[in-house]
């Protein structure tokens, strides 16, 4: 199976297909929905995000809290339809790498390969297989919305399928057809 890195830069993005399955590696930025309107009303402000977005991988995810001897408790997608309204500002500030679970509104779908991003989708229910593949775990930012802040995550050999590619595949599309 492939192995991508979560901020790889546009090269090795142009090579995935819609349906592929892959390992991602690397820092993400994790966060849910009331993280995700704050994200957006900064952007539409005028205010910059607490983090480069620039080539950014964002996971729409919050970790549990880590047991003993771990660093992360569990780690799963949340649903990306939940995340459509705040996702254009997202992809217009350069995040070019989003992770979630189910399908995308056609208008995220097309702003997506407009701008050179993918969507990652991870499997639902293998959020305990999915702490178990994070290196180190971190508020980023807004504590104050406790479960729902801003993670700094990295992550080793987080297991995706590559859900919208570069080229306008669609997986779900795809599952459909079948």
């Amino acid at each position: 199976m492939k192995r991508i890195i979560a901020d790889c830069g546009p090269g090795p993005l142009e090579k995935l297909e819609a349906g592929e399955m892959l390992y991602l590696s690397g820092t993400v930025m994790a966060c849910r929905d009331r993280a995700h309107r704050r994200m957006a009303e900064l952007l539409s402000s005028g205010m910059p995000l607490p983090f480069d977005p620039r080539g950014a991988a964002l996971f729409y995810a919050a970790p549990t809290p880590a047991p003993p001897g771990r660093v992360c408790g569990a780690l799963g997608p949340t649903t990306s339809l939940r995340m459509d309204p705040f996702t254009l500002p997202l992809v217009a500030a350069g995040v070019r790498m989003f992770i979630g679970k189910g399908p995308r509104t056609p208008q995220v779908t097309s702003s997506l390969a407009a701008a050179g991003a993918v969507y990652l989708a991870a499997a639902g229910g293998t959020a305990a297989l999915g702490g178990g593949c994070v290196d180190s775990c971190e508020v980023a930012a807004w504590e104050d919305l406790g479960s729902e802040a801003l993670y700094k995550i990295v992550l080793r050999d987080y297991p995706v399928f590559v859900a919208l590619d570069l080229h306008g595949g669609n997986l779900f599309e795809m599952r459909m057809r079948k």
